[in-house]
């Protein structure tokens, strides 16, 4: 088992691995886990010697997952969903919640199969501060034109509706916001299809992002970088803007941080559309897969189907680590409980993301679709600069598709 170590640390998958030995006599779980694990387990790879099992999600800089599927050499998993939980009496695709194994991350080649299972998630949407809403009397915005009209009233008392960390973290938003507005074309987006970008809905998620642009903080984009995103994280915490798109994660990120009188942590999902409209929220998971040079793989197998169980699941959650398993968020308590229920309380769950293609050069998701927000709200540029240019590189990213 060859695992990243993330800000969940090592011990609980020592554990894990612990506990499975213990159900399973005579297996013995070779654990290498690493904050740089490439570097670790990329030599033995060269020469054919592969981990059983690999727990490395998509989107890492290193882009090993990425690189395992292009090259065709992940196994398929589908056939796990059909096992049974080990030490318990219900099927694996049984526990999983509704959206996590039939999406384009964990099914890439888009032939119904599974090659990824799905690990820890976590919710993305908008926090803000709670204790602010409650002094103010303010309602939490249900649709974008509540929005609009909460971000004109705090605007009188010298407060901007809206900041971000960084434009990464528009990935997130944006996957939510078109899932929100463009309904069944949400997939043909997600292919770069020819004329997409020309549809209403894709109109509606551009126009929604350009006019957020009006009402972002201004010292938002100088700040928006890898160095100094904590400042723009601060402004909510310190009442100069209302909402900022985000994962939990934020909550550990900003604990140690000054915080204005009463403030509270709130989430929610993307505003809707229009009165009663789908209200999406992105999730980002983790995956753990298989290489197709795997020697163990039954075992391998087996040790992914108890990744599923109330045991394993109880040992990771301790850690802060939550599984997409069914039930698992009536077990958990403060400020896990708000972020996780989200979806309890009608949000859609969205998964997907923009379709991986050979490398374009000069051209990235990115670069595409989330950097030109600075320039948006810096005014340097327009949105028809910034629809112009999604249509220009969506050519490229269409036909470099594999």
């Amino acid at each position: 088992l060859a695992v990243v170590e993330t800000a969940y640390g090592q011990d609980m998958w020592k554990n894990v691995c612990a506990k499975f030995e213990e159900a399973n006599p005579g297996v013995k779980v070779e654990l290498t886990i690493d904050k740089k694990l490439e570097d670790i387990i990329t030599p033995a790879m060269k020469s054919g010697d592969y981990p059983d099992v690999i727990m490395r999600a998509v989107g890492s800089e290193s882009a090993l997952t990425e690189t395992f599927i292009k090259d065709n050499n992940v196994e398929e998993l589908t056939d796990v969903l059909e096992m049974t939980v080990p030490g318990e009496d219900v099927k694996v695709k049984d526990k999983i919640l509704p959206g996590f194994v039939d999406n384009s991350i964990t099914n890439p080649y888009g032939d119904g199969k599974t090659y990824l299972m799905p690990m820890f998630y976590g919710p993305c949407g908008l926090f803000y501060n709670a204790g602010l809403f409650e002094e103010k009397g303010w309602d939490v915005p249900t649709t974008w034109d509540e929005m609009w009209a909460l971000g004109d009233k705090a605007k009188e008392e010298g407060i901007a509706l809206f900041t971000y960390p960084t434009t990464g973290y528009f990935d997130a938003f944006f996957y939510a916001l078109m899932h929100e507005t463009m309904g069944d074309d949400f997939s043909k987006a997600l292919t770069y299809e020819d004329g997409i970008w020309d549809t209403e809905g894709a109109k509606q998620a551009f126009d929604i992002v350009a006019k957020l642009a009006t009402y972002t903080e201004k010292t938002t984009p100088a700040n928006a970088n890898d160095n100094d995103f904590r400042k723009n994280q601060q402004l909510v915490l310190d009442n100069k803007a209302l909402f900022m798109p985000n994962g939990n994660w934020v909550i550990g990120e900003m604990e140690d941080a000054p915080k204005a009188d009463g403030f509270e942590w709130g989430f929610t999902a993307l505003p809707a559309v229009e009165k009663d409209g789908e209200r999406a929220s992105y999730t980002f998971f983790e995956q753990i897969w298989m290489p197709s040079g795997a020697e163990n793989k039954d075992l391998g197998k087996e040790f992914i189907a108890y990744m599923y169980s109330d045991a394993a699941a109880e040992i990771f959650a301790k850690s802060g680590a939550i599984q997409p398993i069914e039930g698992m968020s009536d077990k958990l308590d403060g400020d896990n409980k708000l972020y996780y229920s989200i979806y309890d309380t009608g949000a859609v769950a969205v998964m997907d993301a923009f379709a991986t293609t050979d490398p374009v050069e000069g051209v990235t998701v990115r670069t595409t679709f989330f950097d030109p927000v600075n320039s948006l709200v810096t005014g340097d540029k327009t949105e028809d600069d910034w629809v112009n240019q999604i249509k220009t590189d969506s050519d490229k990213l269409r036909a470099a598709l594999k």
